[in-house]
């Protein structure tokens, strides 16, 4: 037997009139909205990060040159992810303004094109180094240290960075540009389990954010603070990479 599954939105149920509309949003919590309307995958009780996407979501501007950013990344083989945030220190407001994701590439592929963003951007990374020791992280860190990037080990506690991060989404402190689309594919099926612990899948993006709300906001860089040496790149990605 063969299945078929699709996406349906309010625009392809014409009957629905505005007053069953409202009164099917009055009924669902804020988060599961865009779920209904627009047919949009999403969790219910079980979302580590129980918040409407467009809450969080902010179109892309322009950043200004002297905002500090920095970057967490995750590691792996199968993906590797480093993803990228800017600081309004007047408004004291975060952006997660670009992501680079990329699979099955070595850490020197990777370097290259996390320093096209800025070799003088500092970034945290996973200590774990996906699932090995903490001695293969270290070693994992001297290497991409070696190769140009300005990385330190980043804590994984694991409950209290979701919590931090879910504090930084609630109050509006961090908001996401609407490009950065991995993030918000993770974002919507970010769950736990029946028992209550993290489902480990499609959450590279949102592991890089992790690291950075805990390691990597005290060490947050200027560009002005760069050498003309680190404002220097001709890399080109490598084929599949997603990078804005």
């Amino acid at each position: 037997m063969s299945r078929y599954v699709t996406m349906a939105a309010w625009a392809d149920v014409p009957h629905l009139t505005e007053e069953i509309k409202n009164e099917i949003r009055g009924s669902i919590p804020p988060y599961q909205i865009d779920a209904v309307e627009r047919g949009w995958p999403i969790l219910g009780s079980g979302a580590i990060y129980p918040l409407a996407e467009d809450s969080v979501k902010v179109q892309d501007f322009p950043l200004p040159a002297e905002w500090p950013r920095a970057y967490g990344m995750d590691v792996g083989w199968d993906w590797t992810v480093a993803a990228f945030f800017a600081h309004d220190p007047a408004a004291n407001l975060y952006y997660l303004y670009a992501a680079y994701v990329q699979g099955k590439q070595e850490p020197s592929s990777h370097a290259a094109a996390i320093r096209t963003f800025g070799p003088w951007i500092p970034g945290v990374i996973d200590p774990a180094a996906n699932g090995r020791s903490q001695k293969d992280g270290m070693q994992l860190l001297r290497v991409y240290r070696d190769l140009g990037l300005n990385v330190t080990m980043a804590r994984n506690s694991v409950e209290g960075g979701i919590l931090k991060v879910y504090q930084m989404l609630h109050s509006g402190a961090l908001k996401v540009f609407a490009s950065v689309k991995p993030f918000f594919e993770e974002f919507r099926q970010y769950r736990r389990d029946m028992n209550g612990n993290v489902v480990k899948k499609y959450d590279h993006v949102l592991d890089g954010l992790r690291y950075w709300c805990l390691s990597g906001m005290d060490l947050m860089k200027s560009r002005h603070l760069a050498t003309p040496a680190e404002r220097k790149s001709n890399y080109e990605l490598p084929p599949g990479a997603w990078m804005i």
